[in-house]
Order: structure tokens, then sequence, then C-alpha cells
């Protein structure tokens, strides 16, 4: 169980709701220590006067707001918290707003919130009343001496702390060069847009986190055991050549890679697809060579399977006019 990091009341209105604040995720990012390499010591922080280079104990750190130029008020965290009692054991909600209006762009951090001293009830009753509402609360909370805006958002049985990103910190994408939204003036056809509507069709799923892994980590985790297993766990020992990266690819034809696309979407997120049929290019007759291809272009529209035998039949079909050639 996470530890409790924070307890106050939810306020909206005259109602007082009393809960307790945990962190809603955990890391499980690779992490690595800095070690010295000649004798495998642990490398430690040091937290370093900027002027006289020496290094500072804990207990003489305190914060300083700069209000001039190398001129700081210094402030104890008492005092911080004695400036407005209130803000710092409360979410304020200043509003409530349909869920969709909040662009992903702003979210940052999530917590939980769970009930405290017996507020089971008017939890329940906020949670149920946003659920049956569709909305969620816009709120002023103050974590760790700063002020944030967030989000109380009601998910299952719990009602979720999601803090939010301040409109400044938010860059404006105008300062990009970005396409037209006009498809036309963005040079995209109806044709292709439609083949992209269907490849995402082709490639829609539902939502499940537990589908997803981070693999960086799984490939970290697995080299580490595999060198504790062999003894090697303070050594460092030759790699081979990684792979070359896939480079993108060159876009020369949209519609092409699209179709070519559509045949294979659904295989890469479920393995479900049909394969998909080219009405648009009629085959051309006869010579081996064209017939080859024409295999290879179904093949490509196919799933896995059924390339396989295509490409393995036009092998076959091909084969005996290759040595009447030879011979």
């Amino acid at each position: 169980m996470s530890h409790m990091i924070w307890k106050g009341a939810i306020s909206f209105g005259l109602v007082h709701v009393p809960v307790q604040l945990y962190p809603a995720t955990q890391s499980e990012k690779v992490g690595f220590n800095l070690l010295d390499k000649r004798s495998i010591d642990p490398i430690g922080y040091r937290q370093i006067n900027k002027r006289t280079g020496k290094e500072v104990t804990r207990e003489n750190i305190v914060r300083g707001f700069e209000y001039e130029k190398d001129k700081y008020v210094v402030l104890s965290d008492d005092e911080i918290r004695s400036a407005n009692p209130e803000s710092t054991q409360t979410v304020d909600i200043l509003a409530f707003v349909e869920a969709p209006e909040i662009s992903f762009l702003y979210l940052d951090t999530p917590y939980f919130l769970a009930p405290d001293r017996k507020g089971e009830k008017v939890y329940a009753l906020l949670r149920e009343a946003l659920k049956a509402s569709g909305k969620i609360g816009v709120a002023n909370v103050v974590l760790h001496n700063k002020q944030h805006l967030a989000a109380l958002i009601p998910v299952g049985p719990v009602l979720a702390l999601n803090t939010l990103r301040w409109s400044e910190e938010v860059r404006d994408f105008n300062e990009l060069k970005l396409p037209s939204e006009d498809p036309k003036k963005a040079g995209v056809t109806a044709r292709e847009l439609d083949m992209a509507k269907k490849l995402i069709d082709d490639m829609s799923d539902s939502w499940n986190p537990s589908t997803y892994h981070d693999t960086f980590r799984d490939d970290i985790m697995t080299l580490v055991d595999r060198k504790i297993r062999a003894g090697k766990t303070e050594a460092i020992t030759d790699v081979e050549t990684p792979r070359e990266s896939r480079q993108s690819a060159e876009i020369l034809d949209l519609s092409d890679l699209l179709k070519r696309s559509l045949g294979r979407g659904k295989n890469k997120a479920g393995g479900r697809s049909q394969a998909v049929q080219d009405d648009d290019d009629p085959e051309e007759p006869a010579t081996p060579r064209r017939r080859k291809t024409a295999t290879a272009k179904r093949a490509n529209g196919a799933n896995g399977t059924r390339g396989a035998g295509a490409r393995s039949a036009a092998t076959r079909k091909d084969a005996p006019a290759r040595k009447r050639s030879a011979a």
C-alpha cells in the first residue's frame, strides 16, 4: 500500500468531503546507479554551495524567494504553510466542466483520494453525482508547497485527483509550421482520407493497458539476469553490433502505402484482419514475370499465412520454366 501524502477535504459549495491523498502511479523505469568503475563503489549526490564549492548538509538548506538579483527572502516550511492554511488543506472546487473539454496536454500527475473520518457517505454522493452528470471538477490544491490546478475525476469506485498544467505552461502550437486543416489545401485527396479512415478502423481495439509493455525495460532486465547467471556482475562485456535501426519510409506514393498498410493493420494490432483486395489495379496478363508480380501484390494484401502460400505457389509454378530456360 502506498503512503498517504496529504489529508484535508474536498470543498464544493457548503459541502466538505474529508479525504486522504495517495499516489496513483509508481515508477517502473529502469534505474541505474552511478559507480566508480575502479571499485564499483556508489557515487553519491552532493549538494554544493555554488560560491564556496563546499558541501552543505541538509539541516543547513532553507527555501529562499529571489526578489532581486542575488537577494532573497528566506521562508521556512511552517511559514509557507501558515501563509494560507486553508488552501493547503483543501481541494477547493472552482467549477464543474464536461470531461472532454480538458485537453490531454494539460494532464500532469494523478493521485487517488480516499474518504477520511467517516466521510464515506458524502464521498460516495460526490462520486455518483459526478458520474451521473458526466462532468469533472476543476479545483485548486496546494501540494508540496506549490499551488496546482487539478481535475477531480470519478474512476470506478475511487475519486482521482489529476493535477493540471497552468495555461502558461502549455506552449502555443501556432508557433509550429503545420499543414492546413482543410484537407484539400493540405494536399490530401478524398480517396486517401477514406483509406486512412479504413486503416484506423481496421486497427481499432478496446483500451486495455495491460496489453502494452515497456519492452526496453524487459530487455534490460533480461540482460541483467543473463549477466548475473554468467557471473559477470561487475565486468563490462563486449556487445554485438546493434541491429540497424529501421529507417522511415520515403513517401513516394501515399495511396500505395495506405493500400499496403490496410492488409496488415489489424494483423499488427490484434491478428484478426481479413485480406483486403485491391480492385483498382487489374491483373495484367500472362508472362511469368508479370504473373509473379501480380501474385506478390495479392500476397502483400493478404495475411501472413496466405502470403507465404502465394509466394510458395509462384515459386513452384515458375520453377519448370526456369529449368527449361537453363537447358
